[in-house]
């Protein structure tokens, strides 16, 4: 036990006290998650490393009244998710790129490599069209593993609105990716 690595709330304790050393350690466990969090939300990567770095300064200037009420990665998400819609309300659009979608790996066992292509290509393009609340739960439950507790938490809508909005999801992409349901196992 003498060599664990430090929790994210001791870290943030310490960068509270002014150890920069601690956000670097924060910096190497959450900055790839961050990047990819927000250039799923944004579709740009300049604007998705504007809000990583953005969410570092927070967390530097959040430190000292830090008090974890919800898991550490929650509250992290938070800040994304809403440094992402600033930077969606400044450019005025939200160009989702479909490749800032990706995929989940389709494991299609008798579809040749072309067909799971073709799949992954139309999950992307259905998840990109979605309407923006719809795809944005989509990101946070589907590709980041959010509970609906945690995606409520971290979008600040409520939890029944975040389970009508990914029911209403689900239900749309059911509907757009339908003439490729020969392709499941």
């Amino acid at each position: 036990m003498a060599n664990e690595p430090p929790s994210d709330i001791e870290l943030m304790a310490r960068l509270g006290r002014g150890d920069l050393a601690a956000l670097g350690t924060l910096a190497e466990r959450y900055q790839s998650r961050i990047l990819s969090l927000s250039y799923r939300l944004l579709g740009d990567w300049h604007r998705a490393e504007d809000v990583s770095q953005e969410t570092f300064l927070r967390l530097r200037q959040a430190a000292g009244s830090y008090e974890p009420q919800a898991k550490f990665t929650t509250w992290l998400y938070r800040i994304v998710h809403n440094l992402s819609l600033d930077q969606r309300r400044k450019t005025g659009k939200d160009p989702v790129s479909l490749e800032a979608v990706q995929a989940d790996a389709v494991e299609v066992t008798q579809a040749s490599p072309l067909e799971r292509r073709e799949l992954a290509q139309a999950v992307q393009n259905a998840v990109g069209e979605l309407p923006e609340r719809q795809r944005r739960v989509i990101i946070l439950h589907r590709y980041e593993g959010l509970s609906h507790e945690e995606i409520s938490k971290v979008t600040g809508w409520s939890k029944s609105a975040v389970e009508s909005l990914l029911v209403r999801a689900y239900e749309n992409l059911r509907k757009k990716l339908q003439p490729y349901q020969d392709f499941s196992p």
